[in-house]
């Protein structure tokens, strides 16, 4: 607008009509603007182009949500934080949920492949949120189950050998914060049932002690597994994986949102060369299509190592294919090369296979649950059934 950001007129439209369903529209792709407008009041956030379809949906769900809950009051802002980058359909979604889940208590997972940013989320949960403790994070994976316990829950002075003072674990360090529990599913069975306790109870016991140490903490957890299977396997407690899932939140893949590639890749070399202390460098036209036309199983840890690499690399400023140095496949032909082969078949798909993989991937996610599957995706019911209709989709269980 000539006079002003629409993100300033929010908190005044909601000030003169406070029961008002405002659905912000913007040419920006900006993720971070869609979680602040959120936060201040919006029902929803839409990019353009607009498409008639979607729009409707948009409006339709804000109405929905208004006469649901007449009362609800605008969040105070809060300042923005450049961690999530994208321009997808998919990444808006992600911001979204980011948004929504930052104004509960409620528990939090993180679903995604290793590599596309599920503590990069966790983070900016806690952020957004009106939490005034720190966030505590712990990989799960990452110690023995012997240490685990201890280092989540706290122990004892005496509890075991080497333990020679009490020491509080991670619930009670986060305090009033939040505490981000990664790689959940590697948890041992005797851990998952005193996590459950501790999430049911909202008390801890240290190891070694009697008292139950009352915490409050809001748990988010993240994995790259799917829990739900985990459970129908055995290798997972099925009442502790609902408990987990209050709000799920699908990460998607880098090789999903190719388009993100060019302000991803922008945003990561700036910060490898502030990180090095070098000049920024530019990727020439080759090089970008290269980063766009790779299946990048890693990720967008993947793609940040890459280009950090091929920062040092690049002697005038100038980023070449040359300098790009992609994990060799199995059958030793580089993706960036002129036969791109299963990179390219992953990649140059059509928006249509693209959204129905999708849908299918969060419908495996919710067991064929179509109300939550419409929680994930953002749309309504009838759309869900029309696109299962369209596409052919299974649902799990039937």
């Amino acid at each position: 607008m000539p006079d002003g950001e629409g993100i300033d007129l929010l908190p005044k439209l909601l000030e003169v009509r406070p029961d008002a369903a405002v659905v912000m529209m913007t040419g920006q792709h900006d993720l971070e603007l869609a979680i602040l407008a959120i936060r201040r009041g919006a029902r929803d956030f839409v990019h353009k182009p607009l498409k008639p379809g979607s729009l409707q949906a948009t409006v339709d769900k804000a109405l929905a949500q208004r006469a649901d809950s007449p009362d609800d009051q605008p969040e105070q802002p809060t300042a923005p934080v450049r961690d999530l980058i994208g321009r997808s359909e998919a990444m808006l979604e992600v911001s979204k949920q980011i948004a929504l889940s930052a104004t509960s208590s409620a528990t939090v997972l993180i679903h995604g492949e290793s590599g596309t940013g599920k503590e990069v989320v966790a983070r900016l949960i806690h952020q957004h949120s009106n939490r005034k403790g720190p966030f505590v994070a712990v990989n799960c994976a990452a110690i023995v189950d012997t240490l685990l316990e201890s280092e989540l829950f706290g122990h004892e002075k005496g509890a075991f050998t080497g333990a020679d003072k009490t020491k509080p674990g991670k619930f009670e360090l986060a305090g009033d914060g939040t505490l981000f529990l990664d790689e959940i599913a590697e948890l041992a069975p005797p851990l998952q049932a005193k996590l459950l306790r501790a999430l049911q109870e909202r008390t801890v016991e240290r190891v070694g002690g009697t008292a139950s140490i009352p915490v409050n903490a809001r748990i988010v957890a993240a994995t790259h597994q799917d829990l739900f299977a985990r459970a129908q396997a055995g290798g997972f407690r099925e009442d502790l994986a609902y408990r987990l899932n209050v709000i799920g939140i699908e990460l998607p893949p880098l090789r999903a949102r190719p388009d993100d590639i060019p302000l991803l890749a922008v945003a990561l070399l700036d910060k490898a060369a502030r990180h090095n202390g070098q000049p920024p460098a530019r990727l020439t036209a080759p090089a970008l299509d290269a980063l766009q036309r790779h299946a990048w199983p890693g990720n967008v840890r993947e793609l940040e190592n890459i280009l950090t690499q091929a920062l040092v690399l690049a002697r005038d400023g100038r980023i070449t294919v040359d300098h790009l140095r992609f994990r060799q496949p199995a059958g030793g032909q580089s993706p960036a090369g002129p036969q791109v082969g299963v990179d390219e078949a992953l990649v140059l798909r059509t928006l249509d296979e693209v959204e129905a993989e999708h849908i299918q991937r969060v419908l495996d996610h919710t067991g064929g649950h179509k109300g939550r599957t419409c929680e994930v995706l953002g749309i309504s019911r009838p759309a869900l059934d029309r696109k299962i209709q369209k596409y052919g989709l299974s649902l799990p269980g039937r």
